[in-house]
């Protein structure tokens, strides 16, 4: 007997009017879609949310990465156990791979997608060593690069007095995100994010390794699930308690992300995140007596006056520069690369051309 999956049992997992439509303008069958759990190499854990199981991708997928392959969050058409194809993306998370930041700044070699189809991205920070406002910064700008919506937590709020000037803090430098504090010894803050893990909703986590990521998962769900390890009191680093992405189905009804722990935020391709995470620098842009400043020593800058009289910190501002410089220096490579595809395409199309000439003269 064929199961029928019906909109509303997809609805339960993410699924959208994003999705809906395009399951319209596609002539997509439902009883063929489910949502990745979790990706392996060559294996995926998926649901239609009547059942959870592995499956496999197709050769195609296998042989050809320039096809979007699937990552934990994907929508994916299925043949029984075999993943067919991967419905069009809303949105992807991802930064440039580990390790492609090098002697220059911004050096990306390749993108890495950490996930897909999100609808809040938790940037995770503890307020321990932990703490860094330049790395908050830093996260925010990739967030809102890949076109998500950020909430920052700010997690071991029971180690201070007074965690709420921690938060007065990032509030100066993540304007209108929401901020929230939370403790995993006395559960504060728990009620703030249940709204995010509402059904339909889907939630990755983002952070350094220790930043208590897991405690939170364990927390928010009410029990274990996610192992979790003390942070080292000599260095103040975590261990990568998360090794893999999994989507996790909360009581609350969302479903939640934990990302093993980042320590290099690389971009992979510019976007709107400087615009959005420096909104005060732009704005003061605004006034520069020269278009075109570059907020260094040009006379007239409005951005350098604010350094000077300390409505701007220095610290932020140079921020702003390195990701600027790490941008723009990935926006080239991707521009050099599509150029090069694009070159290699027109030299097959002339050959085959010259190949089919010959073939005429005999």
């Amino acid at each position: 007997m064929t199961l029928h999956i019906s909109p509303e049992t997809l609805h339960q997992l993410g699924w959208n009017d994003h999705f809906e439509r395009l399951a319209t303008d596609q002539g997509i069958n439902l009883d063929q879609v489910a949502r990745v759990l979790s990706a392996q190499r060559n294996q995926f854990l998926v649901t239609n949310g009547h059942r959870e199981w592995l499956c496999t991708p197709s050769g195609i997928i296998r042989h050809h990465r320039q096809l979007d392959y699937p990552v934990t969050g994907d929508w994916v058409l299925m043949d029984e156990n075999v993943v067919k194809r991967v419905i069009p993306r809303k949105n992807t998370l991802c930064r440039g791979e580990a390790g492609s930041r090098g002697k220059q700044a911004g050096t990306v070699q390749r993108e890495q997608p950490l996930a897909a189809n999100i609808d809040t991205v938790f940037i995770v920070s503890g307020l321990d060593r932990d703490y860094n406002p330049r790395r908050i910064e830093r996260f925010l700008a990739l967030v809102y690069n890949c076109g998500m919506t950020p909430v920052i937590i700010l997690t071991k709020a029971d180690l201070h007095e007074s965690p709420n000037a921690f938060r007065d803090e990032v509030e100066t430098i993540a304007f209108g995100v929401p901020i929230v504090l939370t403790s995993t010894k006395d559960g504060s803050g728990i009620d703030e994010l249940h709204g995010y893990l509402n059904i339909g909703q889907t939630t990755s986590m983002l952070g350094s390794s220790g930043a208590g990521k897991s405690s939170l998962a364990n927390m928010l769900y009410g029990k274990d699930i996610q192992a979790t390890a003390t942070v080292s009191t000599s260095v103040g680093k975590g261990r990568h308690t998360t090794t893999s992405r999994e989507l996790i189905v909360m009581p609350q009804g969302g479903l939640l992300m934990d990302n093993p722990g980042i320590r290099e935020i690389a971009f992979s391709k510019s976007g709107d995140g400087l615009e959005a995470t420096f909104s005060d620098i732009q704005t003061l842009a605004e006034s520069c007596r020269f278009a075109n400043c570059l907020h260094q020593l040009e006379p007239g800058c409005a951005v350098l006056h604010a350094v000077d009289s300390g409505e701007l910190m220095q610290e932020r501002l140079e921020n702003y520069r390195k990701m600027q410089r790490e941008m723009e220096y990935a926006q080239a490579r991707n521009d050099k690369s599509a150029d090069r595809v694009e070159k290699e395409r027109w030299k097959g199309v002339a050959m085959e051309i010259k190949r089919l000439e010959k073939r005429k003269k005999y």
